[in-house]
């Protein structure tokens, strides 16, 4: 047996493989532990061997590396040694033993980073703040970088049972863990937690057992605003009522009957009926031919059509218009519009990044969409995404169930699904095959038409 000698972190344990990889030693003849004294072993000569290893790997070891169970180290050599054997694609085949509990790890080391997002709060002591909080895994190092930038101009301590980390404005530096009993007590930022809470808790979406699931107990002491959930559950129903009778849920009041389409393009900038226009810069209705045989329906309006006001002008509309000359069709023959007019989406810093609206606000702006419809009646209506497969069947449907079939429509004689455009800046791997299957989208709908 190798006794493989190492201190318990990733670049220990790296040092520590790339030695006996090199060497050749297999897995199962090497116990990895922090204090060989402990058993009778001889040691294995320094391999000189150049090892290429695969990135991806790399940075999966580097966070496995945070994982409590300290069969990672054993299990993240055997992974290491197949690769350097000959095995290079072996993490992509998941169904493979060794790498399914390596992304089983991964799983919940990185379920664990986003409930300490969630879950720490700072409390403050005299010129700093300071958390105490209970990771399952060992995280705080590989998280205080993320806190450090999110709240960078105060002084802050997050103290954990393992390991502590704390910033002074300028660098982060890391000491010993912490007990419970080193937490701080309540101070006046307290209120400040219990009261954001209260205003943004929603009594519609009430689910006690989700909600203790998604929170776990082991936080609560940690978190004010834990102490108000009861209250605000038992009050779910009636305040759940007055938020359905407070807020518009259609925009049918602000859909003109027996208009034109010119006229609807107007009456939809006082359109209110969901709260989607509050944020964005103004409604996209949409353009084309009013006589079109075909109408594209997208999902909603991206940053650059809320700025100009036109649908599909943005990265997205530029290479829809590439696939739409690749399919042999013509823009300027088309009509194009979205399921929704407004542009919703979430701040990050100065940036606006796009959100996929709800259900709710998909339903609130389907009579805008059933007008265009009514007064185009096309061919062919070709579903651009789900939201859109959603608002034009009014049912929830995926896109790659129907996806090159003709479905029925009482504006159209037929609709077909596709991807939408985004989609396909998205997956940066296969583009070029999902282009061309978005392409061959295209071409099937221009068929039904000639046909």
């Amino acid at each position: 047996m190798i006794v493989a000698k190492f201190d318990r972190t990733y670049e220990g344990w790296r040092n520590a493989a790339r030695r006996l990889v090199s060497a050749g030693a297999p897995p199962e003849d090497i116990l990895w532990t922090a204090d060989p004294s402990l058993f009778a072993a001889e040691t294995l000569s320094v391999g000189t061997r150049n090892i290429a290893v695969p990135k991806p790997f790399v940075a999966l070891a580097d966070l496995i590396s945070c994982h409590r169970d300290e069969a990672k180290w054993s299990l993240l050599y055997r992974v290491l040694y197949r690769i350097v054997q000959g095995e290079r694609h072996l993490l992509a085949i998941e169904s493979d033993p060794d790498v399914n509990v390596l992304y089983r790890m991964r799983k919940e080391i990185t379920h664990d980073m986003h409930r300490m997002k969630a879950f720490v709060r700072f409390r403050k002591v005299d010129d700093r703040y300071i958390s105490w909080h209970k990771p399952d895994h060992l995280i705080v190092e590989k998280m205080a970088p993320w806190f450090a930038e999110r709240f960078g101009n105060m002084k802050w301590s997050i103290l954990t049972p393992d390991r502590s980390a704390h910033w002074d404005l300028q660098k982060l530096t890391f000491g010993p863990g912490a007990p419970a009993t080193e937490a701080p007590s309540e101070d006046a930022l307290e209120d400040l937690w219990r009261a954001y809470y209260a205003s943004t808790f929603n009594p519609n979406r009430v689910n006690e057992k989700a909600l203790r699931n998604h929170v776990p107990a082991r936080y609560w002491a940690a978190m004010p605003e834990t102490e108000m959930i009861r209250g605000l559950i038992v009050d779910a129903k009636a305040r759940g009522r007055q938020m359905c009778e407070a807020k518009p849920t259609s925009a049918a009041a602000f859909v003109p009957r027996e208009a034109t389409l010119p006229i609807l393009r107007q009456a939809v900038h006082a359109c209110r009926g969901c709260d989607l226009y509050e944020c964005a810069t103004q409604p996209v209705f949409g353009q084309g031919r009013e006589d079109a045989q075909i109408v594209l329906v997208g999902e909603q309006p991206g940053e650059q059509e809320d700025l100009s006001g036109l649908p599909f002008v943005g990265p997205a509309g530029q290479l829809l218009d590439r696939a739409l000359g690749d399919a042999g069709l013509n823009r300027g023959d088309l009509y194009l519009t979205n399921a929704v007019r407004h542009f919703r989406f979430e701040e990050r810093g100065k940036r606006r990044i796009h959100k996929t609206a709800s259900r709710s606000q998909v339903a609130a702006c389907q009579p805008w969409l059933e007008a265009e419809l009514g007064l185009i009646r096309p061919k062919l209506i070709v579903c651009m995404g789900a939201t859109a497969l959603l608002s034009v069947l009014g049912r929830a449907v995926r896109v790659s169930d129907v996806r090159g079939q003709a479905l029925q429509h009482r504006y159209a004689r037929a609709v077909t699904a596709t991807v939408h455009p985004s989609f396909l800046l998205r997956v940066r791997e296969r583009q070029s095959e999902e282009y061309s299957r978005f392409v061959e989208d295209l071409q099937f709908a221009r068929r039904l038409v000639e046909a």
